[in-house]
């Protein structure tokens, strides 16, 4: 069979049986009444040839193609959200589906280009994902084409995967409740009165939402809050050298929004002397893999990727979910937080 695609009929041929039959034995069909011999016949002829059923001819008869585009911004080339791909392709293979990845790196004009491409292969539906949340535009597609946003919202495409960030912020203070925390802590990265006005993705504003209501429900205050705009190592360093000038050990605990700030701000105390959980104890989100390389680790809130990838895979398959649906984010406990 060199030099041309191994067919169907090439199999039915060797297995001595019409193509109907091979078809419905190489299809699963649980009710062929055939016999176990014409079962062995047609498995054997298909190994012997190297038969690869032909998806795109399936697919014109089922109106199905069992192929999933992932379009996304930088999802594939940076470190920090790789995860959403890693789950999304572990739910599709054990799906049977086969998934096509674009990067578009943010361009419109791209972004355009991988929805023609994916169409192009008539893909069951189209994953669009971002490795920030945010509102994301989404090119035209064809009405009828299933769409699922992950970790992204837009309005014209109701069924989004997002990580439940209010859950997540309610529960980091509820670590530092639990160990006994009432006062001198420190939020770094955020503040509501000098930020008044200037937009914060929406989940940033979830995450500060469950802080706020969790501190307000325990009787808790902070002794300061302080707003970073990119949560970068260097600058929760400096902001934490600032605090421990103006504060020095009345800082008992510090809410960092990332880990990056919360390993920048590690760096100060420990130029100021100060012992991380001893002195000061530490939560921060998103389970950087940096979190787990400090020492001592830090407790952290993670963010769900992978579980978010497959989440959307479900909701692409399953035409029955739509709105938002939130995963929990689970608490990564290290050695950052000590008693009171």
């Amino acid at each position: 069979m060199a030099g041309r695609r191994v067919t169907l009929a090439d199999v039915a041929r060797r297995a001595g049986l019409s193509s109907s039959a091979a078809s419905m034995i190489l299809n699963g069909r649980p009710d062929t009444r055939l016999s176990q011999d014409a079962h062995d016949r047609v498995i054997k002829a298909a190994a012997e040839l190297g038969y690869r059923p032909n998806i795109a001819a399936r697919g014109l008869r089922t109106d199905r193609t069992h192929t999933i585009g992932f379009v996304s911004d930088v999802v594939a080339t940076t470190r920090f959200a790789s995860g959403l791909i890693k789950g999304a392709l572990d739910a599709s293979h054990a799906a049977g589906y086969v998934m096509t990845v674009l990067e578009t790196a943010g361009d419109p004009k791209r972004e355009a280009e991988a929805v023609e491409a994916v169409l192009d292969r008539q893909v069951d539906g189209i994953i669009f994902a971002t490795m920030r949340s945010r509102e994301l535009y989404v090119p035209p597609v064809p009405d009828g084409t299933r769409v699922v946003l992950l970790n992204a919202t837009n309005e014209a495409f109701p069924v989004s995967i997002l990580p439940d960030e209010q859950a997540g912020g309610r529960a980091a203070v509820e670590l530092l409740h639990r160990a006994g925390h009432r006062s001198g802590i420190l939020l770094l990265g955020f503040n509501a009165e000098k930020e008044k006005g200037l937009f914060r993705s929406m989940t940033v504003s979830r995450r500060i939402a469950g802080i706020s209501e969790a501190m307000h429900e325990h009787g808790m205050e902070f002794l300061a809050e302080e707003s970073i705009w990119l949560w970068e190592p260097e600058n929760g360093y400096a902001v934490m050298k600032r605090m421990i000038k103006k504060h020095g050990r009345g800082i008992r605990a510090v809410l960092a929004l990332n880990d990056r700030l919360a390993f920048g701000a590690s760096q100060a105390l420990a130029e100021a002397g100060l012992s991380i959980p001893e002195d000061v104890s530490i939560v921060s989100f998103d389970n950087d893999e940096l979190a787990s390389y400090m020492r001592p680790g830090l407790t952290t809130i993670a963010l769900p990727h992978e579980q978010m990838g497959r989440a959307a895979i479900e909701a692409l398959l399953d035409r029955s979910q739509s709105g938002e649906i939130l995963v929990p984010m689970p608490v990564i406990e290290r050695a950052s937080i000590a008693p009171a």
